[in-house]
């Protein structure tokens, strides 16, 4: 008698340790339902592959014919279909790998991987079971390649009961039929299923049909080998993974097959003004199957950047991310990767210096990032960093230390590199930073404050200088400096004028310098420390005290400038007499007040008599009043001498600082004066 007459329809229970295994696929695995079709058909494949396999080995006793992946479906009933004609499975082996399905509990298996989010099914065995997240029922017909073995059809309802029994089926290999729950009755739809497919299946090594075309591409350009290769089949790739992007820069091919498994190709892309544009663009396959694109912790961070694939079976992809990341294989995988892109950069350095530096503007915010964020990248990145500075040179670190090292170089035997982040904000620093002799570099992405503050921390004597944080005699101090020629007097009269004209919004320090006349009246420059640290607090970095500080400014008045001397000629003309009149007043009250300090100067405060005490008080009243009437005083002569508003304006609107109505007085105000 056969063995098909032999074999009964059966019934029995899923070998589970536990009862409730589909609630938990449905409520654990539900937010990646449409995963069971990449699992269904990944399994199809892996049949389709075992059989080759068997063929190679000269063990199949017949024609292995095309092997393909058919994926068909019927909308009205709400069927997906999935078939191969691979190695199929008998009896025994539906028994083996469809009913006993190890679990240790549920709540275990929940516990330890809560935070998967892809590719979990697959790799527990689960891969068939996905299908029960969509699916009402599920049956396999299959038939094994064993000639003896009779055909089989399984069923089961989502739930632990199944039924097993002979059918009819001629070839060899296997069907799966997913008959979809009301909710899941859209995967039926045929652009739904060319979706899923072109996005997990576009590269599998055997044929997939879907309405009879092929969706897939078997041989996909990071599984051949770099040799067999040009260029313009790599820019093929590309366009056809990214299809809105630029072209890239270049890329780096990836072919390691020990101590680990690796194939890939990454992309550098055209990377200017933002971090956040061009993520998760890295798309990770395991034997050409579609995993995830979020890919953060297998690749360093700066590396998530780049575009392209990365395909390895040695990425347990089993297990928790915060596994991944002490993974001793994963770890050997992203070292691998982050020593071939400064591999390809340093030989762009080496042999296409000019080639790196016409791309080096779309280049240079991934390299200072790499820098900031992985220790072995900056060792490799310091030999082919390139420094731009304003007039279109590029140097290395050490070519532009040796460049500007004698001429910036201040007393204290430290190096100064001044740069910009804004050529035309700041293009009349730049100027005057230039008629000193001296070199500014071009330091403009998000990074540039993390970023020097890095470089600072490792080099020696080393100090970076915005060209706008002070006025260039005192950018770089080599010899004593010249104190300004005003008197006291004449300084704190002015300091009180401009102060009455600044904006209210930010804080405003008025110092003044022995310029030279042909430099701007008043400049205006923003403290080096404060502004780097508010940057860097805006970027993130622990430092929300700086962020949380108003911005500051010093509003640097040139002394020898014509116009500001046209200033104080006009305050004597003004003003001499009021302003002598409170001077006047002013000396009892604090020659008083200079003896009481002198006598009480090495007391204690209890030491002091109540009634000095008074009178100190009284003094300092007295002189208050009088200083309150001369801020008055020039606060009014502000008001009426167009020219100091107008000098004031001019640097503010340098700076991008005058805006609105202030910006619409200047022009009315400049009209008049014309």
């Amino acid at each position: 008698m056969s063995e098909q007459n032999n074999t009964q329809k059966v019934s029995g229970a899923i070998g589970v340790t536990t009862s409730n295994i589909f609630p938990i696929i449905k409520k654990f695995l539900y937010s990646d339902h449409e995963i069971f079709l990449r699992e269904l058909v990944a399994n199809a494949v892996d049949a389709t592959q075992k059989l080759k396999a068997l063929a190679a080995s000269g063990e199949l006793a017949e024609e292995m014919g095309n092997p393909t992946v058919r994926i068909t479906s019927d909308t009205l009933a709400g069927t997906i279909t999935v078939s191969d004609n691979g190695i199929g499975m008998t009896q025994e082996e539906v028994e083996k790998y469809i009913n006993q399905i190890a679990f240790s509990s549920a709540g275990e298996f929940l516990e330890k991987y809560k935070d998967q989010i892809n590719n979990i099914i697959g790799h527990f065995g689960l891969g068939f079971y996905s299908s029960f997240m969509v699916a009402s029922k599920v049956e396999i017909i299959t038939k094994s390649y064993r000639k003896e073995a009779p055909a089989v059809k399984w069923s089961c309802e989502g739930d632990p009961e199944y039924t097993m029994e002979p059918t009819d089926k001629e070839e060899r290999g296997t069907q799966i039929i997913v008959y979809l729950d009301d909710e899941s009755k859209p995967f039926a739809e045929p652009s739904k299923i060319r979706e899923l497919l072109l996005k997990y299946c576009r590269f599998l090594p055997v044929e997939i049909l879907f309405e009879d075309k092929a969706i897939n591409d078997t041989q996909p350009l990071w599984a051949r080998k770099p040799s067999e290769l040009k260029e313009e089949d790599y820019l093929h790739f590309y366009r056809a993974l990214y299809p809105m992007q630029e072209e890239p820069l270049f890329h780096i091919h990836l072919n390691v097959d020990y101590p680990f498994n690796l194939t890939g190709i990454l992309y550098f892309p055209k990377i200017k003004e933002r971090l956040d544009i061009s993520r998760n663009k890295i798309q990770l396959y395991c034997n050409q199957v579609f995993v995830t694109d979020s890919v953060e912790h297998i690749v360093p961070d700066f590396l998530t950047l780049l575009h392209g694939v990365i395909d390895s079976p040695d990425i347990p992809l089993n297990v928790s991310r915060s596994y991944l990341q002490s993974d001793s294989n994963v770890k050997k995988i992203s070292s691998h990767i982050t020593k071939k892109v400064a591999d390809r950069l340093e030989e762009l350095f080496k042999n296409e210096r000019k080639n790196l530096e016409e791309k080096w503007d779309n280049l240079k915010l991934f390299i200072e990032y790499g820098m900031l964020s992985d220790e072995k990248f900056y060792e490799r990145a310091e030999k082919f960093y390139l420094f731009k500075d304003t007039d279109g040179g590029y140097f290395s670190f050490e070519e532009y230390k040796k460049a500007v090292e004698p001429e910036q170089t201040n007393k204290e035997k430290q190096l100064i590199y001044l740069y910009t982040n804004n050529v035309q904000e700041q293009y009349a620093a730049i100027e005057s930073a230039k008629n000193m002799g001296y070199s500014v570099l071009i330091l403009d992405t998000p990074l540039t404050a993390h970023f020097v503050n890095h470089l600072e921390s490792k080099w020696k004597d080393t100090r970076f200088t915005r060209v706008d944080a002070d006025v260039a005699t005192k950018l770089i101090v080599r010899d004593e400096l010249e104190k300004p020629s005003l008197s006291d007097a004449e300084q704190q009269e002015l300091r009180m004028a401009f102060e009455a004209v600044v904006p209210k919004e930010g804080q405003y320090y008025v110092t003044f310098e022995n310029l030279r006349p042909d430099d701007q009246p008043v400049l205006i420059t923003r403290s080096e420390f404060m502004r780097r640290y508010r940057e860097m607090s805006a970027m993130g970095g622990g430092m929300n005290f700086y962020g949380s500080l108003p911005e500051s400014f010093s509003l640097v008045v040139n002394c020898n400038h014509p116009l500001v001397k046209q200033i104080l000629e006009q305050k004597e003309t003004d003003c001499l007499e009021q302003l002598n009149a409170i001077a006047q007043e002013r000396i009892a009250p604090q020659s008083a007040l200079d003896q009481l300090h002198k006598e009480n100067e090495k007391k204690k405060a209890d030491e002091i008599p109540q009634e000095q005490k008074e009178q100190e008080e009284q003094l300092q009243d007295t002189i208050l009043e009088l200083d309150n009437r001369r801020r008055k005083v020039m606060e009014e002569f502000a008001g009426t001498c167009p020219l100091v508003g107008q000098v004031t304006d001019l640097a503010l609107l340098a700076n991008n600082l005058l805006q609105g109505e202030a910006l619409s007085k200047f022009i009315k105000r400049s009209v008049s004066l014309l």
